[in-house]
C-alpha cells in the first residue's frame, strides 16, 4: 500500500498510509445475505432497499447495459452478467452501493401527480433573476437567468423600466445604481434555456414600470421571441389555475399594473430617470423602487385604508394599458390594499397572485395564519426578500412553505444556508421545479378549520440515519487543501430543517488524519411533519486554531428519501455537485 508524505517543520517528512475505502460491516452482511448473481441483487434491491418492481427492473437493465457512469461497467457485468462467468465480489457489491449514479438517495424521475392546479404546487422561484450580485449596484445580465434555468428554477423575475431615451425597455433594479441589460437579450436567453432542466411551465413575472406604448412593445417582443412557446390564455376569467401537466413546454406571463412608474414620473416632474436616481442618492433617500415596494407602500405592512378595489379594475387604467399586453397575462397579480384580512379574501369567481415581503408574511401568519392557508389553497402567494437584504441574502423559507406559499422567491446569487435548503427542497419530484403540496395544506374541515403549523402535534414518523463513511476528497482536492501537514480531520453534521418541533442538528465524532473517514454512527430524528422536513448534511474539517474548513453539503427532502444503504453525493457551497465526494449512508423509517 502506498503513502502520503507531508512536509513538517521544513526538515521532517511525515508519512501516512494511502486511504483504503473498505466496505463497512453492514455492507458485508448485506452482500452475504443477498447471495450472488442477478437473483441475489434483485432480492437485495426489493427487500433491503425497498425498491418498487419497476425500479428494480430499471436498475438491473441499467447495470446490464454497463451504464451508470463512474466506471461501473465492469462491476455491472459481474453483478448481473450471464452465468457461467466471474462471480460478483464483495468489492463489486460495495462499488455499486457507493456509486451515486447507480444508487442515489432520492428518486431522479418525476413521480408526483402533475394534473392539479398551479396553486397545489410549490414552484422553484427566483427573485430579481437578472442581478449578478448585490441589490444596490451590481450589474444586470442574462447570465444569472441562464444559471437559474439550468438549475431547474421555474419562475424568473424581470423588472422592466424605460431606457434613457424612453423608446425601449431595460431590465434593472429600479431606484438603485444597478447597471441595465436590454430586455430582448434576456428574452432570447430565456427561450434558449427555458426547458433545459425541466419540461414543465416557466413563469415570467414582469415587474412593470412602463408606459402603454412600451407595454405594447414588450407584448410584440414576447410573441415574436417565444412564438408557440408562449401561452396565450382565454379572455374569459378563470376560477382555477391550469395544471403544470397541461402547459408543458409553455412560457407563462404573470404581472400587475405599472403604477410605480407613473408615480415616479409625477414625483420627478418627468425628469430623466438617471438624473432622478442621482438626486435620490444625494438626498440619502435611495431605496428600492419596484412593484414589491409598491405593494408594501414602502413599508412592511399593508395599507390601513379599507380599500378593496385594485387599480387593475379601474376602467381608466384598462383603457391606458395596451390590449396586446393584457391579453398575454395568465397569472394576474393585484397589489394588497386595505386590511390584511381583506387582502387574503378568496374570490370564488377568479384566482390571482398576491405578493408579500418576508416581514409582511411573518405578520400575516402570526395574526391570520389560517386565512393565509385558505388563500393559498386556490390562489398563488409569492413571498420575496425584505428590502434591507441589499447583499442578496435569503430568509428561512419554512414559514412560507408551512402556510402553503407557492412562490417563495429567492436571490439565486445569494449562496447561503437558506439557498442550500431551497435547492435541496426542489430536488424532490425529479428536480422538475414543481413539488406537490402536502394534502393537509389543501384540506378544509367542516367548520373551515385548516392545518396549524404552530400546533403541538404527535410524532408521525421517525427517521433513522446512519453515516458509514465518506470518500472522494482525495480526488477533488489537493493534498494540502485542508491541512498543510497531515490528511484532514473530518466530521459530519446531520440534522432536520422543518417545523420548529422537528429542527435539530447532530454531529459525528472527528476522524483524524484520514482521507476516507469511517464514522459508522447512527442518529434518530422523530418527525411531526415529515412531508415538509429537509435532511441537512454537512461535512467539515476540524481545525484547532482556525475556523473549520468546509468539506461539502447537501440537503434532501425527507419525503423522497429511499430506504436502505445509499450513496449521497455532496455539493459545494453554491450547490454544484462535486465530481467524486460522497457519503455512504443508510436511511430507515420507523
Amino acid at each position: 500500500m502506498g503513502s502520503y508524505a507531508y512536509k513538517y517543520c521544513m526538515c521532517f517528512t511525515r508519512k501516512f498510509r494511502s486511504p483504503a475505502a473498505d466496505p463497512p460491516p453492514d455492507v458485508r452482511a448485506a452482500f452475504f445475505a443477498a447471495g450472488g448473481g442477478d437473483g441475489g441483487l434483485r432480492r437485495f434491491l426489493a427487500q433491503a432497499q425497498g425498491e418498487a418492481p419497476a425500479e428494480v427492473d430499471r436498475i438491473l437493465a441499467l447495470l446490464s447495459g454497463g451504464g451508470g457512469g463512474g466506471g461501473g461497467g465492469g462491476i455491472a457485468a459481474r453483478l448481473v452478467g450471464p452465468r457461467p462467468g466471474p462471480a460478483p465480489s464483495l468489492d463489486d457489491f460495495f462499488g455499486f452501493l457507493f456509486n451515486a449514479d447507480l444508487n442515489p438517495p432520492i428518486a431522479t424521475q418525476v413521480h408526483q401527480d402533475m394534473s392539479a392546479p398551479f396553486s397545489h404546487y410549490y414552484i422553484y422561484t427566483g427573485h430579481n433573476s437578472y442581478l449578478t450580485g448585490n441589490q444596490l449596484n451590481s450589474d444586470s445580465s442574462d447570465i444569472p437567468i441562464i444559471k437559474a434555468l439550468q438549475r431547474g428554477v421555474r419562475v424568473i423575475e424581470l423588472d422592466m423600466w424605460p431606457n434613457s431615451a424612453k423608446n425601449n425597455i431595460d431590465i434593472l433594479h429600479g431606484g438603485t445604481l444597478t447597471a441595465p441589460v436590454q430586455i430582448i437579450k434576456c428574452l432570447k436567453s430565456i427561450k434558449e434555456y427555458a426547458f433545459c432542466a425541466s419540461p414543465y411551465p416557466l413563469v415570467i413575472t414582469l415587474e412593470d414600470h412602463l408606459t402603454p406604448d412600451l407595454q405594447a412593445k414588450v407584448a410584440e417582443m414576447l410573441v415574436k421571441t417565444f412564438g408557440n412557446l408562449l401561452y396565450i390564455p382565454s379572455s374569459d376569467p378563470i376560477n382555477e389555475f391550469p395544471s403544470p401537466e397541461s402547459l408543458m413546454k409553455k412560457i407563462i406571463i404573470s404581472t400587475k399594473p405599472p403604477q410605480e412608474y407613473k408615480k415616479f414620473l409625477k414625483s420627478k416632474d418627468n425628469q430623466n430617470i438617471n438624473g432622478g436616481l442621482a438626486n435620490l442618492a444625494e438626498e440619502g433617500s435611495l431605496r428600492r423602487i419596484d412593484s414589491n415596494a409598491e405593494e408594501s407602500d414602502g413599508k412592511d405592512e399593508l395599507d390601513d385604508q379599507d380599500e378593496d378595489s385594485s387599480d387593475e379594475d379601474d376602467p381608466k387604467f384598462q383603457q391606458e394599458t395596451a390590449c396586446e399586453y393584457r391579453e398575454l397575462i395568465t397569472i394576474h397579480a393585484g397589489k394588497p390594499k386595505g386590511h390584511l384580512k381583506d387582502a387574503l379574501k378568496v374570490d370564488p369567481d377568479k384566482v390571482r397572485r398576491l405578493s408579500l415581503s418576508e416581514t409582511q408574511l411573518a405578520k400575516a401568519t402570526a395574526s391570520h395564519g389560517a386565512d393565509v392557508i385558505r388563500f393559498t389553497q386556490k390562489n398563488i402567494l409569492r413571498v420575496y426578500p425584505k428590502g434591507t437584504r441589499i447583499n442578496s441574502s435569503n430568509y428561512d423559507p419554512m414559514n412560507a412553505w408551512t402556510h402553503g406559499a407557492q412562490m417563495v422567491a429567492f436571490n439565486m446569487q445569494g449562496h447561503d444556508k437558506a439557498l442550500r435548503l431551497m435547492q435541496g427542497f426542489f430536488r424532490a419530484n425529479g428536480g422538475c421545479g414543481y413539488v406537490k403540496k402536502p394534502d393537509f395544506l389543501l384540506r378544509t374541515g367542516p367548520n373551515g378549520e385548516v392545518f396549524d403549523p404552530n400546533a403541538s402535534m404527535p410524532v408521525k414518523k421517525t427517521l433513522k440515519v446512519k453515516v458509514y463513511m465518506g470518500d472522494g476528497w482525495r480526488m477533488d482536492f489537493s493534498k494540502t487543501h485542508f491541512d498543510t501537514f497531515s490528511p484532514p480531520d473530518f466530521y459530519t453534521r446531520v440534522g432536520i430543517a422543518g417545523v420548529r418541533a422537528d429542527c435539530v442538528m447532530k454531529k459525528t465524532r472527528t476522524i483524524e488524519d484520514q482521507w476516507v473517514p469511517m464514522w459508522d454512527e447512527e442518529f434518530t430524528f422523530p418527525l411531526t411533519v415529515p412531508e415538509l422536513a429537509v435532511l441537512r448534511i454537512e461535512v467539515h474539517e476540524y481545525d484547532m486554531s482556525e475556523k473549520h474548513d468546509f468539506g461539502g453539503q447537501t440537503c434532501l427532502p425527507v419525503s423522497e428519501l429511499k430506504q436502505g444503504i445509499r450513496a449521497v453525493p455532496l455539493h459545494d457551497r453554491r450547490g454544484t455537485r462535486y465530481k467524486s465526494v460522497r457519503l455512504l449512508m443508510r436511511f430507515d423509517f420507523l
